[in-house]
Protein backbone atom coordinates (compact mmCIF):
# COMPACT_ATOMS: atom_id res chain seq x y z
CA UNK A 1 0.00 0.00 0.00
CA UNK A 2 1.14 3.55 -0.64
CA UNK A 3 2.82 5.10 2.46
CA UNK A 4 0.96 8.38 1.93
CA UNK A 5 -2.39 6.58 2.13
CA UNK A 6 -1.28 4.67 5.22
CA UNK A 7 -0.14 7.92 6.92
CA UNK A 8 -3.43 9.61 6.01
CA UNK A 9 -5.42 6.70 7.46
CA UNK A 10 -3.26 6.78 10.60
CA UNK A 11 -3.78 10.54 10.99
CA UNK A 12 -7.54 10.23 10.42
CA UNK A 13 -7.75 7.44 12.99
CA UNK A 14 -5.75 9.55 15.41
CA UNK A 15 -8.10 12.47 14.85
CA UNK A 16 -11.08 10.28 15.65
CA UNK A 17 -9.32 9.04 18.78
CA UNK A 18 -8.62 12.65 19.82
CA UNK A 19 -12.31 13.52 19.46
CA UNK A 20 -13.32 10.45 21.44
CA UNK A 21 -10.82 11.11 24.25
CA UNK A 22 -11.86 14.78 24.42
CA UNK A 23 -15.49 13.72 24.80
CA UNK A 24 -14.52 11.10 27.40
CA UNK A 25 -12.42 13.60 29.39
CA UNK A 26 -15.32 16.08 29.57
CA UNK A 27 -17.68 13.28 30.65
CA UNK A 28 -15.27 12.26 33.43
CA UNK A 29 -14.88 15.92 34.48
CA UNK A 30 -18.66 16.34 34.49
CA UNK A 31 -19.08 13.17 36.58
CA UNK A 32 -16.82 14.47 39.36
CA UNK A 33 -18.25 18.00 39.50
CA UNK A 34 -21.25 18.74 41.74
CA UNK A 35 -22.89 20.74 38.92
CA UNK A 36 -23.93 20.15 35.32
CA UNK A 37 -21.11 21.25 33.02
CA UNK A 38 -23.41 21.71 30.03
CA UNK A 39 -25.84 23.79 32.09
CA UNK A 40 -23.05 26.00 33.38
CA UNK A 41 -21.68 26.46 29.87
CA UNK A 42 -25.17 27.44 28.73
CA UNK A 43 -25.28 30.07 31.47
CA UNK A 44 -21.96 31.48 30.27
CA UNK A 45 -19.83 30.39 33.24
CA UNK A 46 -16.36 31.46 32.13
CA UNK A 47 -14.47 29.30 34.65
CA UNK A 48 -16.12 26.11 33.42
CA UNK A 49 -15.55 27.18 29.81
CA UNK A 50 -11.85 27.76 30.40
CA UNK A 51 -11.54 24.41 32.16
CA UNK A 52 -13.24 22.55 29.31
CA UNK A 53 -11.06 24.46 26.84
CA UNK A 54 -7.99 23.32 28.77
CA UNK A 55 -9.18 19.72 28.60
CA UNK A 56 -9.63 19.96 24.82
CA UNK A 57 -6.23 21.62 24.32
CA UNK A 58 -4.44 19.13 26.57
CA UNK A 59 -5.98 16.08 24.92
CA UNK A 60 -5.35 17.61 21.49
CA UNK A 61 -1.68 18.20 22.22
CA UNK A 62 -1.25 14.71 23.64
CA UNK A 63 -2.96 13.05 20.68
CA UNK A 64 -1.05 15.28 18.24
CA UNK A 65 2.21 14.08 19.74
CA UNK A 66 1.10 10.47 19.47
CA UNK A 67 0.11 10.95 15.82
CA UNK A 68 3.22 12.96 14.98
CA UNK A 69 5.63 10.53 16.58
CA UNK A 70 3.80 7.60 15.04
CA UNK A 71 4.33 8.97 11.53
CA UNK A 72 8.11 8.88 11.90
Amino acid sequence: MNPIVINFMYAAGGGLLAIFFSWFAVKVFSHFMPFSVSEQLGKGNLAVGVTVMGIFIGVGIAMGLVIGLGLN
